[in-house]
């Protein structure tokens, strides 16, 4: 199994938008340009998130895209099957069946199979619904706490940089 690269895309717009500041929705055209993608394919995808509250659409001329809900409230879980539906590993299409015509040798492999795989549907969706967008950003940045910033007009890196440099 591969996630499509939306699911990826979908996680980058998350981050942009749990460190975007509380006050000012992220631009839709700053996300589209951030990841290169065209307007209207970001579009897609965050109305995917949107459908599945996890981000919300804000209208106006100082409009965009805001988190619905805190990031420690969203998990890999969410954002996967906002993108691609709910997590299903083993698509049962009947072809055990049909090419062991119906025996009962069919039967109990067909069994076998979905019983396996429904046990690792399990152990997927358990992992990914601990795993949340806080943890991933505060691990990935080595912060306890999340900076906030106005992707609007700056960078990441201009907030750490000017962290560090008041630590000084």
């Amino acid at each position: 199994m591969q996630l499509t690269k939306g699911v990826e895309q979908a996680i980058c717009i998350i981050v942009l938008l749990a460190t975007q500041e509380s006050s000012a929705p992220l631009a839709s055209d700053e996300i589209s340009k951030r990841l290169g993608v065209s307007p209207s394919y970001m579009k897609k995808i965050t109305r995917k998130l949107v459908v599945q509250g996890i981000a919300v659409s804000v209208p106006g001329n100082n409009g965009g895209v805001s988190l619905a809900k805190s990031a420690t409230h969203i998990t890999m879980l969410d954002v996967i099957e906002a993108m691609e539906g709910p997590i299903q590993l083993y698509p049962d299409t009947g072809l055990i069946r049909l090419a062991f015509k119906d025996g009962e040798y069919a039967q109990k492999g067909q069994e076998i199979l979905k019983n396996v795989f429904s046990q690792g549907n399990r152990l997927l969706i358990e992992y990914l619904s601990k795993v949340t967008a806080a943890d991933l950003l505060k691990e990935g940045l080595g912060m306890s706490n999340l900076p906030t910033l106005n992707w609007n007009r700056e960078t990441l890196s201009d907030v750490l940089k000017k962290e560090q440099d008041d630590l000084k």
